[in-house]
């Protein structure tokens, strides 16, 4: 396959409700969308999800959209390649800035799947019709304002929900919220918000009471040995995040025994060829894995759920549907969960039509480059093959 027109959308979509975890609050997204259009014509859609701010990874819009701008996008027109783990190596030689890397490589993944007439789970090797999704739920003003939130998705259908924990916001609303529901799949999330102190551990530890799924990423990420640590001290298991960003994270994690449950994340681990292959090192060592999200427009949303339907994913995955968190989407129809479980898309590509109607209309800035006698160009607003 060869790509011969690219572009990078920034879009801002506002949130049903605004959603605050350990690091920031945040009451809107801006998500850059890639778009890459093949010799043939074809379509294939990606999503780069990078928050706007360096809290969650030190990768921003504005970065990602740099790197997408000057050395992913132009290093993908000039290559040519038969699948997408090839695609790949036209920026082997770029070092980090796995967000980037993520929107471009599930583009690539989604436009040989289109090519091919074959939905994206397929393309990936999924298995499932439909996959058990949950939802995150943020930090909340008071405990009762939490159990309200809670309430709702679990009238919602939803039957895992997962809490955001921080010092001084974890034993009292994980305490309430078990008691008013005591039967419910509930987990708690730091996001690496804790210090490695004594005090830390006994407040980590005595979680355990409360019969939790999974205590996820307390520490920093590349505090393998505190993991490790509280490991050996909790019954719950830990879930390890923003601590694997490549496959030799998860070596380490296996070696150390500082997690044994996988958050698999397609943006952080730099796009879904990656995460394939996580999905097969964790499955190798028996470590159960689920699709954490970004709070991803449907276009990454639709990319997690194909990736959801491989057979390693055996819990549910961050993949609810699109009204939990935008009023309107950017795919048509919107993704939609009934009963905690989400329908896998069959028709081919990503399985959803982007509308580019509210692209558009919601769009910051766009930047498309096209292949001209085997230069890069810049294209003018105006002048694009497809033109979101």
């Amino acid at each position: 396959m060869r790509v011969v027109e690219a572009t990078a959308t920034v879009v801002r979509l506002p949130l049903v409700h605004a959603f605050t975890t350990s690091s920031h609050a945040k009451s809107w997204l801006q998500h850059v969308l890639v778009e890459l259009v093949a010799e043939d014509g074809t379509v294939g859609w990606g999503e780069i999800a990078s928050p706007s701010g360096p809290f969650y990874s030190s990768e921003t819009v504005g970065t990602t959209l740099l790197v997408a701008r000057e050395h992913l996008l132009p290093a993908l027109l000039r290559a040519e390649w038969e699948h997408p783990r090839e695609a790949t190596e036209a920026w082997r030689k770029v070092r980090g800035h796995e967000f980037a890397k993520a929107g471009v490589d599930a583009a690539c993944w989604t436009l040989w799947a289109q090519a091919q007439g074959v939905p994206l789970a397929t393309a990936l090797g999924g298995t499932r019709t439909e996959v058990p999704v949950g939802v995150s739920l943020g930090i909340e003003p008071t405990v009762d304002a939490l159990l309200e939130q809670v309430q709702l998705q679990v009238d919602a259908g939803y039957g895992r929900v997962k809490l955001k924990i921080a010092p001084g916001w974890d034993a009292e609303p994980v305490a309430a919220v078990r008691a008013a529901f005591p039967d419910h799949d509930l987990h708690v999330d730091a996001n690496g918000a804790y210090p490695a102190t004594d005090e830390a551990f006994a407040v980590l530890a005595g979680l355990d009471r409360y019969g939790l799924t999974m205590v996820e990423q307390p520490f920093g990420p590349r505090d393998f040995l505190s993991h490790a640590a509280l490991a050996e001290r909790m019954d719950t298991p830990v879930c390890l995040d923003e601590s694997v960003v490549a496959l030799d994270d998860l070596r380490t994690m296996l070696a150390l025994r500082a997690g044994s449950i996988l958050n698999i994340k397609v943006s952080r681990m730099g796009g879904l060829t990656p995460a394939l292959a996580a999905h097969d090192l964790a499955r190798e060592h028996d470590v159960p894995v689920w699709c954490g999200g970004m709070h991803e427009f449907g276009v990454g949303r639709a990319a997690n759920l194909a990736l959801s339907s491989l057979p390693g994913f055996s819990l549910p995955s961050d993949v609810s549907g699109s009204g939990k968190y935008y009023a309107r989407d950017v795919v048509v129809p919107p993704v939609v969960s009934r009963d905690g479980v989400t329908a896998v898309p069959t028709g081919p590509g990503l399985g959803f039509d982007v509308d580019r109607d509210w692209v558009i209309a919601n769009a910051q800035s766009s930047t498309t480059f096209r292949l001209d006698g085997g230069d890069v160009v810049e294209v003018p607003s105006g002048t694009r093959t497809q033109g979101a």
